[in-house]
């Protein structure tokens, strides 16, 4: 009975080593970006030596993709189901970008971050190519319902929900969220 026990409480230990880890490199990946993230400052702030990080990780993509999972399980993407419901396309557009520049707004500096990185870091490139970009396709289609399929449609729909489209409007032009988002909704409006 005290060896079932002992396994037990080691391989606690041994999830709370992982999950120190994936939060040191959460934090670091957030501040400075996943390209500038060392093996050594995870390790650091994580208070582990580097042969427990490659027990652990043994490799960047690895560590990425726990880092990815763990960061959209504690900020998911808008559910874009209900929208659906919304029989007014052009309403669909503002409430459904309401939420995703929500969405950008309470994650700013993560996915400055990360996207920046995503230009010249072959893992993060992974991620946002297979994690976020397609996530964010979807949330488009659920928008472009009702509207007229045409090409500068969807190029209208696909700009207003670019994280940088959002980051300009409220950022640089100081719109708020709701009044960026029914702009956006104007101009997909004048495209069909």
């Amino acid at each position: 009975m005290a060896r079932k026990y002992e396994m037990r409480k080691r391989a606690k230990r041994v999830e709370e080593t992982r999950r120190r880890i994936v939060e040191a490199a959460i934090d670091l990946h957030e501040r400075v970006g996943p390209a500038r993230t060392s093996l050594s400052s995870i390790a650091e702030q994580a208070g582990v030596e580097r042969q427990t990080y490659y027990r652990h990780f043994p490799d960047e993509r690895a560590l990425i993709s726990a880092c990815s999972g763990l960061w959209i399980e504690r900020n998911p993407l808008p559910d874009g189901g209900p929208w659906r419901e919304i029989g007014d396309p052009e309403e669909r557009l503002r409430r459904g970008l309401g939420e995703i520049y929500a969405f950008y707004e309470a994650n700013q500096a993560m996915l400055s971050s990360v996207l920046r990185d995503a230009e010249i870091h072959d893992p993060t490139r992974e991620v946002v190519t297979q994690g976020i970009a397609p996530a964010i396709v979807g949330l488009g289609t659920a928008l472009a319902s009702g509207w007229a399929k045409s090409p500068a449609t969807r190029a209208a729909i696909d700009l207003a929900l670019g994280f940088h489209t959002w980051r300009s409007l409220t950022g640089q032009s100081g719109l708020s969220a709701d009044r960026a988002a029914e702009l956006m909704a104007k101009i997909v409006r004048c495209a069909g």
